[in-house]
């Protein structure tokens, strides 16, 4: 199990929805993690599936991310 760097952090990309089983389909979902890469990303919502944009600051405690494993 990954430690994340704050709380904010660790509720977001663990969150899940009663409404969408799928977090890519979820608004209230934010930020993801991507466990292979090492990564945690912006979640990008569109048709053929999610997507994400790697981010290197924490938005809500500003600590630095790990870097991507690729």
């Amino acid at each position: 199990m990954v430690q994340h760097c704050c709380e904010m952090m660790r509720s977001n990309v663990e969150s899940t929805c009663d409404t969408h089983p799928d977090r890519y389909d979820c608004p209230d979902c934010l930020v993801d993690y991507w466990e292979q890469s090492n990564r945690y990303v912006l979640m990008i919502r569109n048709e053929g599936g999610g997507g994400g944009i790697s981010i290197a600051y924490c938005p809500w405690c500003g600590t630095k991310l790990p870097q991507p494993a690729d």
